[in-house]
């Protein structure tokens, strides 16, 4: 029984597919978007500048959002469920899939771009379905998709370099969002 219950197991390939990554940023400029596979998913690393930072505490903005809380099970736990989404205010780490039918948005961090409206105030873009996301990865009201994008679980290793999919005392590996 024990060579049939082990042909079960999955095989070292998917293990280290499903593995954490780890993802040095120090060369990412502010405002820059750095993109990294994890799980065969992109993983977006953004440093947000002070001006972006600012853009989502406004009140304007948070009104017009599905979710500012972060209340539907999108992220890996209490230390992101907060107005930046992430562990660091800069530094915002998240799975660039767009929770209606799992397009990859765009990055757009202009201010009111002609195709995008005067209201556009930065974010992310789905140009599969249209819709729209803020710097913290929270979903605009009027868009199709349901939920805000999804943060995985991670850990800073140093100031300038995250470990993404799983915590530091090795929790959460096998974690999943509600909708990738």
């Amino acid at each position: 029984a024990v060579p049939f219950v082990e042909s079960m197991e999955p095989s070292a390939a998917a293990l280290a597919a499903g593995s954490a990554v780890d993802i040095d940023f120090s060369k990412l400029e502010m405002g820059a978007l750095l993109t990294v596979p994890w799980r065969s998913r992109p993983v977006w690393i953004l440093r947000r500048t002070a001006a972006q930072l600012k853009v989502l505490q406004d009140s304007t903005l948070i009104a017009k959002l599905k979710d500012p809380d972060s209340k539907q099970p999108q992220q890996f736990g209490a230390p992101v469920v907060n107005w930046h989404r992430s562990l660091r205010t800069d530094v915002l780490v998240a799975i660039g899939i767009c929770t209606h039918l799992g397009c990859i948005p765009t990055y757009r961090p202009q201010i009111a771009p002609p195709d995008l409206g005067p209201s556009w105030q930065g974010g992310f873009f789905c140009p599969c379905h249209g819709s729209r996301y803020d710097l913290s990865c929270r979903v605009l009201d009027g868009s199709p998709a349901p939920l805000n994008i999804p943060i995985p679980p991670y850990y800073y290793i140093n100031d300038t370099k995250v470990s993404v999919g799983q915590l530091k005392d090795g929790s959460e590996q096998n974690w999943q969002p509600l909708i990738w």
